[in-house]
């Protein structure tokens, strides 16, 4: 790469991917696109589709998506993480 860096792969969790498609199973369900939901969470549209693969997420920014989806931690967490 011209600027010297190496792209970091780094392996996801499986406990990231449930998270993951939780979030994104929720998204696609509001029939919203990545940058609608993004924008709607006051989440970057650069980031948001990185937290839809797994990528490391902050209890805050999970709150975003949470209360963007009209739902309690409860409700978001009570399917897919038995």
């Amino acid at each position: 790469m011209a600027s010297g860096k190496k792209k970091r792969t780094e392996k996801v969790s499986p406990e990231m991917m449930r998270l993951a498609n939780r979030i994104k199973e929720l998204r696609t369900k509001t029939g919203k696109s990545k940058e609608a939901f993004a924008g709607d969470a006051d989440i970057p549209r650069t980031l948001y589709p990185k937290y839809e693969k797994g990528a490391n997420i902050t209890y805050a920014t999970l709150l975003k998506i949470i209360a963007c989806l009209n739902m309690t931690v409860e409700e978001f967490f009570s399917e897919g993480f038995n």
